[in-house]
């Protein structure tokens, strides 16, 4: 398997205008691990999704959406939980919140033994989410066995909901992980400043390596991101401007995704964020999550 995703996929119900305003909304399915796993079979990669939906209806159909994206869904479990769901408005400013109904989720009941069902020990590369660990302590606690368990390359992304934890608990499962990370993707001053209280690119670089991390992308919006590894003086890598910008959800998922694809390919590390950074972009199209996703093909010329 080339990249294994450890997560939670969401019902997404999604709308064109702000939730102050929105009555009609539009159904699909989204989530962070399913986009960053839908974005890396795009990109080419045999991609395994490791989770957990509820005996449903809207279960049933979040498997079939995976499966006709080309992951493979043999380790998304069937549970009694309910299948979690969100509902956004748009926001092409990205400053939104989620309204989420996941409490008491199917996901929300992975444990690692979820992590010892799978091929993550196997994986070329493993994601893993600080969002995957907010949703319950067993979850937490799966994501930590993630991170040890895997013998590939662990890609980790805080991924920062204050709705769903508080920065102290963040920032132990950032702590926790990193020295396994091969990389540590965190956006800037979103994520930082909770977790580490930085908001300079480099020092959280900085800091990140500090805590064990391989090697650190910073995500800056619109001014792009800038890589440090050890040893090394950081590389800015330019955002990608967009044709068109519809709504900025699941656009760091869109770039994990690629990401990962690229890695798991065996291509250097700057040309794998450069991959993500472009995915990004062209995901801005689309509305919700998965509305908008980058072909291999589409990458590659972007980026050349």
């Amino acid at each position: 398997m080339d990249v294994v995703v450890l997560g939670e996929p969401l019902v997404e119900f999604s709308a064109d205008r702000p939730l102050t305003e929105a009555e009609d909304f539009r159904l699909s399915f989204s989530g962070d691990a399913l986009n960053v796993s839908v974005a890396a079979a795009a990109s080419g990669a045999a991609v395994a999704l490791v989770t957990r939906v509820g005996r449903d209806e809207l279960g049933r159909r979040l498997i079939r959406f995976a499966a006709d994206r080309g992951v493979d869904t043999r380790w998304m479990a069937e549970d009694a939980g309910a299948t979690g769901a969100y509902v956004v408005g748009a926001d092409p400013s990205g400053e939104r919140e989620f309204c989420y109904m996941r409490y008491g989720s199917a996901a929300s009941r992975m444990t690692p033994a979820d992590v010892d069902r799978s091929p993550i020990g196997e994986a070329r590369v493993v994601v893993l989410s600080g969002i995957t660990a907010a949703i319950s302590d067993t979850c937490a606690h799966a994501v930590r066995h993630a991170a040890e368990a895997a013998s590939g390359r662990v890609v980790y992304d805080p991924n920062y909901r204050p709705r769903l934890t508080g920065p102290e608990a963040a920032r132990a499962v950032l702590a926790d992980v990193a020295p396994h990370a091969a990389l540590v993707k965190i956006s800037a001053p979103g994520d930082s400043g909770a977790l580490l209280g930085l908001t300079d690119p480099r020092e959280v670089i900085r800091a990140c390596l500090d805590l064990g991390a391989r090697a650190v992308a910073v995500t800056c919006g619109e001014r792009g991101v800038v890589l440090g590894e050890p040893d090394a003086e950081p590389i800015e890598i330019p955002a990608v401007p967009a044709e068109k910008v519809v709504d900025q959800t699941g656009a760091g998922d869109n770039w994990i995704g690629a990401l990962s694809a690229w890695l798991a390919r065996g291509e250097p590390l700057h040309q794998a964020v450069r991959a993500g950074v472009a995915a990004a972009s062209i995901s801005l199209a689309g509305q919700g999550g998965t509305g908008r996703v980058a072909t291999r093909e589409e990458i590659t010329r972007l980026i050349a």
